[in-house]
């Protein structure tokens, strides 16, 4: 099993050598621990750690004192400067290389959703809210984060988030802010493919797309269901180019979503147009359709799980890179959690946290 102690070792001790007590991997590694167990502030990382015996604090790095061969625990107050002084782009490389090495990407194509996410507990009145933009596979793990210049706006994190991750053959799809002419050519250049959704940013280009005679294209996916409290149908057209307009597009896409709302019968129906640089064949329809509606997916099991589980829009953790190491320490419990099969991320935490040996045993620690 993978070791988070051999990735979080690449992580840079940025502390002076005077007046070390505690190693600097090991005080990760407790923090990674303590956030696989549910904590979702610093607070609650010290009362873990606190309350942990002998043999976890010995397997999580610790020494003990050479007189009394007792191991003291850390204060949460030095966990605290030490998440606050941690490279979060080190950390972040860290636990992506960690949860790859634990799990190897199964056959099959990869497909890469890139989102960002604002940590509203960490504005204050000099600085706005920390942004981060983070690549996660459409199963739930996710590869790489970084964090958004704030004077700035995701699209020129869009590459260097992506810079350390294997894109051959991967599909990336993220939404219309990234439908970039340099995002298109960045992926082509790294052997990947791109699902770009097209709207009226692009307003030449949309309005091509738009005006293709869509009705006399044939259905290539038609998918019914029936799910909160409304009864949807998606139908799915793709149209071949040599020529789009767009960097390497292939076909364009048509999707049609008509929605009924079981309880007042109101009828909606949106239209959605993307590009992509897949060839014709590359991909079913039912694939294309599964990647679309996929994309959302790192709302629903990433971003939603970090501010419905771990509170994190309520936090008001702000001190210096806080905010952004422990969204990654956040990430990575969330993928090792999945990893695990665990569908219900709260109820992992509850069952990890009944015994100090479960997080380090999923850590590759125990």
């Amino acid at each position: 099993m993978a070791d988070l102690r051999i990735h979080l070792a690449a992580v840079p001790d940025p502390r002076a050598r005077r007046g070390i007590r505690h190693p600097w991997t090991a005080l990760l590694t407790t923090a990674a621990a303590a956030v696989l167990a549910g904590a979702a502030s610093i607070t609650a990382i010290g009362e873990w750690v606190a309350d942990a015996p002998q043999r976890v604090l010995a397997l999580l790095g610790f020494r003990p004192d050479p007189l009394t061969g007792l191991i003291r625990p850390p204060h949460a107050t030095t966990i605290r400067l030490v998440l606050a002084a941690a490279d979060g782009d080190a950390l972040d490389r860290a636990i992506g290389g960690f949860l790859l090495e634990r799990k190897a990407p199964g056959p099959g194509r990869r497909v890469i959703a890139v989102d960002g996410k604002a940590l509203r507990g960490s504005r204050t009145a000099g600085r706005p809210a920390t942004a981060l933009i983070a690549a996660m596979t459409h199963n739930g793990q996710v590869l790489a984060q970084r964090q958004v210049d704030g004077k700035s706006n995701e699209i020129p994190a869009f590459a260097p988030l992506l810079d350390d991750i294997d894109l051959t053959g991967a599909v990336v799809t993220a939404d219309a802010l990234h439908t970039q002419h340099d995002h298109a050519t960045y992926l082509h250049g790294r052997g990947a493919h791109y699902l770009a959704v097209v709207k009226r940013n692009h307003p030449g280009l949309h309005e091509k797309v738009r005006r293709l005679p869509w009705r006399d294209i044939r259905l290539d996916h038609y998918e019914r269901g029936r799910g909160h409290h409304r009864d949807e149908i998606r139908r799915l057209k793709t149209a071949a180019f040599a020529h789009l307009g767009y960097p390497h597009a292939r076909q364009a896409l048509q999707v049609v979503r008509r929605r009924r709302d079981l309880g007042t019968g109101k009828l909606t129906i949106e239209r959605i147009h993307l590009v992509t640089s897949l060839p014709p064949g590359a991909a079913t329809g039912s694939e294309l359709a599964s990647w679309i509606r996929g994309h959302w997916r790192i709302e629903n099991q990433l971003h939603h799980v970090r501010d419905r589980t771990f509170h994190e829009d309520a936090s008001r953790i702000r001190t210096r890179h806080l905010p952004r190491v422990m969204a990654g320490l956040r990430n990575l419990a969330i993928g090792v959690h999945r990893q695990d099969g665990h569908t219900n991320i709260a109820a992992a935490l509850r069952h990890t946290a009944r015994d100090h040996l479960r997080p380090l045993t999923a850590l590759g620690l125990a």
